[in-house]
This record gives structure tokens, C-alpha cells and sequence, in this order.
């Protein structure tokens, strides 16, 4: 046989040869596992929290975060927590790596000068200096927001309130009646107040808005976030963000898995006939009893937006990122 009659052959091994093969994308990794029931975390939940006493005679706080594997970091806050006692200035807040050794129920900081070292065992943290002296000692605390529970008033749209009322379309309800992620009210609203009670996932490994991820749209136009923010400096992406609009005045975010309260008065942009918007929205929020945003306006919509603005009335919407947050306690009055 001829060779010319091999030629198309061989050129096609040669083809193939220099082609190079396609890139796989690599695999994603898993998403960070959360929690969504406080009697089933891991053995750093018991730890992660807050504590407070005081220190020569003065109030002192301390929020420990969980990281995951055994990693930890300590915020410490002269003159109190967040909403009880600090004054607002990042300048005198510390943060300390730490770690738990496997096996161990306590986790220990050592400050980066060496001298002051700490350990944390999920129900007080003592303060030692360098020679092992006791310097302070902070207990365990478990606030809860003073609205907690509110029972609506004479008047009130109830929204939720566990399997006897749910007013949200295409919702899901947990085998104990807490409202999942993922809802939108049947019911449309213009001004009004609005209480609601959300539970972050605990979430050690995840970061950003990988950690519990949610957020309350007013009329499907404006999102208050939701995101366990514990610890965090508090910015417009965090718990009780206005997304690319303001941050919050204080972080008051509460330790993941705790119920936490939004009470927000809400006053909806205004348009003229012609649909010239005249003045723009604007919202008062109390995070856990304490105001975040005061008579803050709102010249446009949030991300993630589903309604453009405009004189119509419009619902309620809590987001759904993947992220196992819980709803309950769900009520308005319509001004």
C-alpha cells in the first residue's frame, strides 16, 4: 500500500497531538456547613459568646468568635458591649487570636505584647498578666433585645406567628413553626412600623456574606441585611446594613443562633401626579432595642431590588441566600 494513502491519517494524530486538552474547572468546595438548631453545633459553640464585668472599677465587654476549627478571636470593649456601655471609638478595640487545643474545653489568648494572657472556657474568661496574676475576670452574659416576644398591638396586620397565621406566599414553616428564608408577603404596604424576630445560622467557617446570609426588603425596594456580623466593624453589607446607603450607627448583631429583633418605622417615597418622586424614602431601625438608623433616607433601591420605585404600595421579602435563617413574631401598623 502506498503511503500517501496513510498521509490523512498521520495528519490527524499530528493534529491531535498539538490540540491541547481542555482545562477542568476544579471542583468548588463544599459550602461551610451551618447550623441551624443551638442544641446540635460543635464543641466551639459552647465558647463563642459574650462576657462582661469590669476592670479597675470600670465596665469592660468581650465578643469571642468561633472560626472553626478550634480558632477563635476575642474583641475586647472598654466601658462595655456594643449598646451597653462602649462609647463607639475603634481605637481603644483590641482583637486576639485564639486557639483550643482538640480534646480541651477552654481556649487561651495571649495579647501580641506578651504580657496579658487569657482563657475562655464558655463561662467566664480570667485575665492573667505575665507572672500568672489574675488581673480581671468577666462572666458570661446572654442579652436579650427588650422587644423580644412583642405581642402586636390592637390594630396590628399579623404576618406570622407560628402555624396558626402565616401571610407570607410560597413560604415554608419548620417542624416547630419558625418561617423559613425565601418569603413575600401576600399583603402590600405604604408607611407603617414593623416588628420581626430573625435567627442567625452559626456558621464557623464561613466569611463575608458566606455566614448566615439574609435580608428584610421594605415594598421589595429597600433591604435592611441580615448576616451574623458577631464581632464584625459593622458596615453597609453587614447585619443591619442599608446596602451602598449607610451602615449602622453600632454593630448590635447578638452571637449567631440567638433571636434578635428588628423594629423599624418606615415612611414610603412620595411622587406627584405626574410621577416625579418628591421625597424619598426614608426608615428609623432599632437592632435589639438600640437605633441603628435614625429618620435615615433612602434615594434609591437596594440590590437586589424586585419593585422600581414609585407611589405603589409593595411587600415584604425576606431573602434567600441558601442560608438557614429563621422568622417569627411578624407584625405591622399601617399608618
Amino acid at each position: 500500500m502506498r503511503l500517501t494513502h496513510f498521509l490523512p491519517f498521520l495528519a490527524a494524530l499530528s493534529l491531535q497531538a498539538q490540540t491541547p486538552a481542555p482545562k477542568q474547572d476544579a471542583p468548588k468546595p463544599p459550602p461551610p456547613k451551618a447550623y441551624a438548631d443551638p442544641d446540635k453545633t460543635d464543641e466551639d459553640f459552647p465558647i463563642q459568646g459574650e462576657y462582661a464585668g469590669e476592670q479597675d472599677g470600670k465596665k469592660f465587654g468581650a465578643q469571642i468568635i468561633a472560626l472553626g476549627e478550634g480558632k477563635f478571636e476575642a474583641i475586647s470593649y472598654p466601658g462595655g458591649l456594643p449598646g451597653d456601655g462602649w462609647d463607639g471609638d475603634t481605637s481603644k478595640v483590641t482583637r486576639t487570636a485564639g486557639q483550643r487545643e482538640a480534646g480541651q474545653n477552654t481556649v487561651t489568648f495571649e495579647a501580641d505584647t506578651g504580657d496579658i494572657q487569657g482563657t475562655v472556657d464558655g463561662s467566664s474568661i480570667a485575665v492573667y498578666s505575665k507572672d500568672g496574676e489574675k488581673v480581671f475576670e468577666l462572666s458570661r452574659v446572654q442579652r436579650a433585645s427588650p422587644t423580644l416576644e412583642a405581642a402586636p398591638p390592637a390594630g396590628a396586620v399579623v404576618l406570622f406567628s407560628g402555624k396558626d397565621k402565616n401571610d407570607f406566599a410560597g413560604s415554608r414553616v419548620t417542624e416547630d413553626g419558625l418561617l423559613m428564608e425565601g418569603a413575600t408577603s401576600t399583603e402590600k404596604f405604604q408607611d407603617f412600623t414593623l416588628h420581626i424576630e430573625f435567627r442567625l445560622p452559626y456558621t464557623p467557617t464561613g466569611r463575608g456574606q458566606k455566614r448566615g446570609n439574609s435580608g428584610l426588603y421594605l415594598q421589595h425596594r429597600y433591604e435592611v441585611q441580615m448576616l451574623d456580623s458577631f464581632g464584625l466593624s459593622g458596615e453597609d453589607n453587614e447585619c443591619g446594613g442599608l446596602y451602598k446607603i449607610a451602615k449602622p450607627k453600632v454593630n448590635m448583631c447578638f452571637p449567631p443562633l440567638t433571636w434578635q429583633t428588628y423594629d423599624i418605622d418606615f415612611t414610603a417615597a412620595k411622587f406627584d401626579a405626574s410621577g416625579n418622586k418628591t421625597a424619598n424614602a426614608k426608615m428609623t431601625v432599632k437592632h435589639n432595642g438600640v437605633v441603628i438608623h435614625q429618620d435615615q433616607e433612602l434615594p434609591k433601591v437596594t440590590g437586589g431590588a424586585k419593585l422600581p420605585e414609585d407611589a405603589s404600595p409593595g411587600p415584604l421579602h425576606l431573602q434567600n441566600h441558601g442560608d438557614p435563617v429563621r422568622y417569627r413574631n411578624i407584625w405591622v401598623v399601617k399608618k
